[in-house]
């Protein structure tokens, strides 16, 4: 391939990848927020296709901290998002099981953290701010910053996992 059309090609790859954040709706879900400027910390419970509690009321603005416990014997994400990020992520969570990266119980260090461009998965980890991967009996924690009015789901994108009901829902309100 020529230089030309290989930047191009990387032109067009680019532009794809920034159209595709901004349909997924990464722009209007809040933002990491910092642990000194949390006003609360919610648990919620993981276990087998079940989000405790399964909504959860915020204020525009509100820094919340999650502490996020997985009672279950499988792998489950805790996941803030829009429907059209979520349907987004469960493509790559699919992708990441298919290829060993994750397994019905856990996370495979060794294949997370090797190069996925050889199977042309390009940059593939689980590294999201609004999500985490929590192996059962652990206990992990999301700061979250919520900037305005409107309705974000939660939602476990482990294949099979939020088609079983592992939804919930957050209301942002003023």
């Amino acid at each position: 391939m020529s230089l030309p059309i290989k930047a191009l090609v990387a032109i067009a790859a680019l532009s794809f990848s920034i159209n595709a954040m901004a349909d997924a709706g990464h722009a209007d879900i809040g933002k990491p927020g910092k642990a000194s400027a949390t006003q609360r910390t919610v648990e919620i419970v993981l276990g087998e296709m079940y989000f405790k509690p399964e909504a959860l009321n915020v204020k525009a603005g509100e820094t919340v901290r999650f502490v996020v416990k997985n009672e279950g014997q499988l792998l489950h994400e805790f996941n803030i998002g829009t429907m059209d990020m979520h349907a987004h992520h469960r493509e790559e969570m699919a992708m990441m099981m298919e290829h060993g990266m994750l397994t019905p119980t856990g996370i495979n260090p060794e294949k997370m953290n090797m190069d996925h461009g050889q199977m042309g998965m390009g940059h593939m980890k689980h590294d999201d701010p609004n999500s985490v991967l929590i192996e059962p009996g652990k206990t992990m924690e999301l700061v979250w910053t919520f900037p305005k009015s409107g309705v974000l789901q939660v939602a476990c994108n482990i294949p099979g996992h939020s088609e079983a009901g592992m939804v919930g829902q957050i209301a942002i309100g003023r």
